[in-house]
């Protein structure tokens, strides 16, 4: 199935780099003064340090910023998603680059497993599987449904978990970052064009535990829905347009 993938798309791969030194973490922000200490205390505690962080911040109009600086974060306005993912890759010094969504929180060996993964399998570009916070059995029903299936699939149409996704820096700059015309799903299209040139793997471990404030506020099978219609949509043309009612920074 792999020597299919690389035929159809005309794989020719970068070559993979001697270490993994330094690692940029790009978080990009909006409104999220009550999320993104959880998930910088989180980096505070790992147990792999040679890493620094960008807050790519998309204007709030809360303590996010003064949040951000106080943590010794280095700030960059961003935008939309996209937007703050390049805009804080452009300032990035690592040789790859983690993007994690502002409402995530990692366990303390997360980094040293990833780095791990990232070398033992000569990987450019990952992502993986997600947890719920949450203690509804729905929750984490409806999660590890997606994750099996993004695993299935990873070879053959690959998708990411949008809260975490790690490329290699000379990769992400080779394929021109994320699409920034792309209303969402921006995080499908970048995992799909750097699979192309690099090698890419949908991880099981380690994995990011996200907040389900979206499933809280929207309802679980209304944004079931929504995904669904996001991913039909996806198989004829990029999402350029509000497909459905998406909101950012407004938990």
């Amino acid at each position: 199935m792999k020597l299919l993938f690389n035929f159809l798309f005309k794989k020719k791969r970068i070559p993979f780099p001697a270490a993994l030194s330094m690692l940029s973490i790009v978080i990009p922000t909006f409104n999220e003064e009550k999320y993104l200490p959880n998930l910088l205390e989180s980096l505070e505690g790992q147990t792999f340090r040679d890493f620094e962080v960008v807050v790519a911040d998309a204007g709030s109009r809360d303590a996010t910023r003064k949040i951000a600086t106080a943590w010794g974060c280095r700030l960059v306005e961003g935008g939309r998603i996209a937007q703050g993912r390049n805009a804080g890759a452009r300032q990035a010094k690592g040789n790859y680059i983690l993007f994690l969504d502002a409402d995530v929180t990692l366990s303390p060996s997360f980094l040293e497993e990833l780095r791990s993964q990232i070398i033992k399998h000569e990987l450019d570009v990952a992502s993986g599987f997600i947890t719920p916070d949450s203690n509804k059995l729905f929750d984490h029903i409806m999660v590890t449904t997606s994750n099996i299936w993004h695993f299935a699939i990873q070879h053959i149409y690959p998708h990411a978990s949008g809260f975490y996704i790690i490329a290699r820096k000379s990769l992400h700059e080779a394929i021109g970052g994320f699409d920034e015309e792309l209303f969402l799903t921006e995080d499908h299209d970048y995992v799909r064009r750097a699979a192309r040139v690099g090698r890419f793997k949908y991880l099981r471990q380690p994995r990011v535990t996200f907040s389900v404030r979206r499933f809280d506020k929207e309802g679980r099978w209304r944004l079931i829905g929504k995904f669904m219609v996001l991913e039909a949509h996806m198989l004829f043309r990029k999402v350029k347009k509000e497909v459905v009612t998406y909101e950012f920074g407004q938990f």
